[in-house]
């Protein structure tokens, strides 16, 4: 059993808790990524989806929404939650090919990228590079690196853009800490945007 499996069994989801107080946020900028878009939008991937706390808001947005997620019990919550027009899978954001899930136009990451050592986040990134779709974006929410980077994890800004070397980084805002309690509280989440080159 992984460590987020025995959370999820212990009801121990401080991710969901942020998920859900950060949400209109969220839903912003998803709706300023669809609006930058001609329709029909296309594919999305949410990685690290959990029990699709965003994943229905990308099919909402008008995209064909994808959730992947390691964990079978979160995986089995999303789909009993969701509405039609979402589809779930279980799979290793560290190995999509081997998920064969076809390509996407956008690329949804909240909170998973920033878990990984160094090469997990390459792979992830390979991944991501080998399934975009030409013109794809990328938006990922990452925590900052803190001196307590084992108990929260996080990742510096130079560890995001290794991972996507393929892509521009169009974007580096700020993201809300409402609803993270202290030590997460002091980890300078930031929201990146990329754009496949070329």
């Amino acid at each position: 059993m992984t460590n987020y499996e025995r959370l999820y069994r212990l009801g121990i989801t401080p991710w969901e808790r942020y998920g859900r107080a950060t949400a209109e946020s969220t839903r912003a900028r998803l709706d300023r990524e669809a609006a930058d878009r001609g329709r029909p939008l296309g594919r999305a991937l949410d990685l690290g989806c959990g029990r699709g706390l965003l994943t229905p808001e990308l099919a909402r947005c008008g995209w064909e929404a994808v959730g992947i997620d390691y964990v079978p019990g979160a995986v089995e919550a999303a789909r009993r939650n969701s509405g039609a027009g979402v589809t779930y899978v279980v799979g290793d954001v560290t190995d999509l090919n081997s998920a064969e899930l076809g390509t996407f136009d956008f690329f949804l990451d909240v909170g998973c990228f920033q878990g990984f050592d160094g090469e997990q986040r390459r792979a992830e990134g390979r991944g991501v590079t080998a399934l975009a779709d030409p013109g794809a974006t990328v938006l990922l929410l990452a925590f900052g690196a803190t001196r307590l980077r084992r108990m929260v994890g996080g990742v510096a800004r130079g560890d995001v853009q290794e991972a996507f070397a393929a892509w521009d980084l169009v974007a580096v805002e700020p993201a809300e800490t409402d609803g993270l309690g202290w030590p997460m509280n002091r980890t300078a989440p930031a929201w990146y945007r990329f754009r496949l080159r070329g």
